[in-house]
């Protein structure tokens, strides 16, 4: 059991699903991953979660005193997130069979990600609690999606902390897929669930790229951060002039290569750059009537946020030097830290840098199946905007 401090309560009488390790007044010794109860400095419970070493000391699971941390919990929250899906359109589309199954803190289950694609699913497990509780999540995984799943890959072996000597080993806890494909919007892709970023794609850019598709015929188009060229494909099928794909992995661009072979055979509009961002812009010969920018998360941690805000604004600065007057910019930042003010801030900081004149079309988030816990705001941590640049 964790007591709090008096006055520490409050932030769980709003429902906010994590304990810092600061609210703590006492607690009873208790392992890493373990389940366990808060109670207020009156003795009164307020939430039950995993307890772990750091500045957040317990992800809640629930705020009933009555409900059990076992496998009906977790079939429970499963189906919950599998109707949400359901809800949006996403399950059974033939056209999209990639999507994020569970979102964490979205989907009341924090220290969980799980995505699918077509019939598996890549699990992410963020914190000890719920690496311990893998065989009950695996199997509320196969309960909830019956025959439309055939594997389950664990890939928490750069997600959990290092600290706690789990020594996890990404691959397969059940079942095994012999093609890795799937579909977005009738768009193939290979996701690379083994080798690649995140789970092997970011799912969450889907209804972005879609709008981007909207805005590419007859545009000279340069993607950058590409991966393995999301952005890029839905450019070329909406009828872009040319595609740029720019990336500084040498994987990723072969992988985004091999993207659009799949989707367009040899396709003479696209070309694919392994190369470092600012240094290709730095000397872009090339002029582009749409830009994406798609950096990884440049603050992870608000210890550096002045720095990547920095980046950021130097980034969008760059392209918009090298954007045509009347061209479209794709602009986002994935960090978490970065509020929207800042993120909005940021970009008109470097349209003034950039003596280029700027409005907003288009403000853009992360779809439904990233939902947003509205107890949890930090958990809105994909911020966009599509920019007219004059």
């Amino acid at each position: 059991m964790i007591r709090l401090k008096p006055g520490k309560e409050q932030s769980l009488l709003r429902f906010h699903p994590w304990v810092f390790s600061g609210a703590i007044a006492r607690m009873d010794p208790a392992e890493e991953g373990e389940i366990v109860d808060v109670v207020a400095s009156n003795g009164e419970f307020l939430a039950r979660g995993h307890y772990q070493i750091g500045s957040i000391a317990v992800r809640v699971l629930t705020f009933d005193k009555d409900e059990a941390i076992d496998q009906n919990f977790y079939r429970g929250r499963l189906a919950q997130a599998y109707e949400l899906r359901r809800d949006a359109g996403l399950v059974g589309n033939s056209e999209t069979t990639a999507y994020r199954l569970v979102f964490g803190e979205g989907d009341s289950l924090p220290g969980l990600v799980v995505d699918i694609y077509d019939t598996t699913a890549v699990v992410q497990m963020h914190s000890v609690g719920m690496w311990k509780d893998r065989p009950l999540i695996e199997q509320a995984l196969r309960d909830t999606m019956g025959d439309a799943l055939t594997a389950i890959y664990n890939k928490s072996e750069g997600t959990l902390p290092f600290k706690a000597g789990l020594n996890p080993i990404n691959s397969y806890v059940w079942g095994h897929a012999d093609k890795k494909e799937a579909k977005e919007n009738g768009i193939f892709f290979t996701p690379d669930w083994e080798k690649g970023q995140k789970t092997g794609f970011f799912v969450d850019q889907r209804e972005n790229r879609a709008l981007l598709e909207r805005y590419a015929r007859g545009k000279r188009v340069c993607n950058m951060f590409c991966y393995t060229g999301g952005f890029s494909l839905f450019a070329l099928r909406g009828g872009a002039e040319l595609v740029h794909s720019v990336d500084s992995s040498e994987r990723a661009i072969e992988l985004t290569r091999q993207n659009v072979e799949r989707n367009f055979g040899q396709e003479p509009r696209h070309e694919a750059f392994a190369e470092d961002a600012f240094h290709y812009m730095e000397h872009a010969t090339q002029k582009y009537d749409l830009m994406v920018l798609d950096p990884p998360a440049f603050a992870k941690h608000v210890s550096v946020l002045r720095n990547a805000l920095k980046g950021y604004r130097r980034l969008n600065a760059k392209a918009m030097q090298i954007i045509e007057p009347g061209g479209i910019l794709f602009t986002f930042s994935c960090s978490q830290v970065v509020s929207k003010e800042e993120f909005r801030t940021m970009v008109f900081t470097a349209a003034a840098m950039a003596h280029r004149r700027v409005a907003i079309l288009h403000q853009l988030t992360q779809p439904a199946d990233h939902p947003i816990n509205i107890y949890h705001p930090e958990g809105e941590y994909l911020k966009g905007l599509v920019l007219k640049v004059y």
